[in-house]
């Protein structure tokens, strides 16, 4: 059997088929374009194969409550063209299967926790940190949503001393997305994310953020582990940064596994989302 995972990023989707051994036998990417582009390219590959299942993690924000209207629908998301679009929708008109439907970093949560970073863990927390931030969390193989999906990219932070940055997230401004994602880090570096030497102060001050957004998951969701992925985390000299900031910010209030390996880095790295979406189609 054959079964079907996409995932959806707002500068890039992934389709991927794999069989009942969870081996991946056809992979394609592409850009995203308008949404109308997008569903052709997306039914030309699966054309190929009779998937029984397929699951989907979608940029959002989108609808995930099944008693809502917007059940499936991609909401107010800042990429042109997709705004209050009927994704899941769409698909249904083409694929007569069980869809999964659920956010992109959910996927990638559930790729981790199943086969990355939290194998063998009852509970997982994952933050990706790139053009946007966002997270999700897996407690005993259950991916926590209720009317809504976690918005962890999106919680409030204290500024760190002497950041005079003001933060871009058009909805809060100073939110942890507006301070510490790549465009926030770029806007006070003045050149892209990458380009940052690895010695910069700037990665201190990313390094403060995430700690502080760990802190908050720490005392929230006491996770056995916290996995970053994304962009700006593939940053080797920021997990040293971010545990000693962590340490210093958490102040022993509660005790946390070894923080070498409690904040850690995603071991499926740019696989996470496919490798989930894959996964959660099969276990659904």
């Amino acid at each position: 059997m054959y079964y079907g995972g996409i995932e959806a990023g707002g500068t890039k989707f992934v389709c991927a088929v794999s069989d009942e051994h969870q081996q991946i036998i056809a992979r394609t990417k592409f850009a995203t374009t308008t949404p109308n582009e997008t569903i052709i390219k997306i039914n030309t590959f699966f054309s190929e194969y009779s998937v029984v299942r397929m699951a989907v993690g979608a940029f959002g924000p989108i609808g995930i409550n099944p008693d809502s209207q917007d059940y499936g629908y991609v909401k107010e998301t800042p990429k042109k063209g997709w705004q209050h679009f009927n994704f899941l929708g769409e698909l249904k008109k083409i694929f007569h299967i069980p869809i999964v439907w659920t956010t992109d970093v959910n996927v990638a949560t559930y790729g981790e926790y199943k086969m990355g970073a939290a194998t063998n863990k009852s509970s997982a927390l994952y933050l990706t940190v790139g053009t946007g931030i966002g997270g999700g969390f897996i407690y005993k193989n259950n991916v926590f949503q209720n009317w809504n999906h976690p918005e962890m990219g999106h919680i409030m932070v204290s500024p760190m001393h002497k950041d005079k940055y003001t933060g871009n997230c058009p909805y809060h401004k100073s939110c942890l997305e507006g301070m510490a994602s790549g465009p926030a880090l770029e806007a006070r570096a003045n050149q892209k994310a990458l380009a940052i030497p690895k010695d910069d102060p700037l990665w201190n001050l990313e390094a403060f953020y995430l700690a502080q957004a760990a802190m908050t998951y720490t005392l929230l969701y006491a996770p056995e582990i916290i996995i970053f992925g994304g962009g700006v985390s593939n940053q080797e000299q920021l997990y040293p940064l971010i545990r000693k900031s962590f340490s210093k910010q958490l102040n022993h209030y509660v005790d946390t596994p070894k923080l070498n390996k409690y904040l850690v880095h995603a071991k499926l790295g740019d696989d996470a989302g496919i490798t989930g979406a894959l996964l959660l189609a099969q276990n659904k």
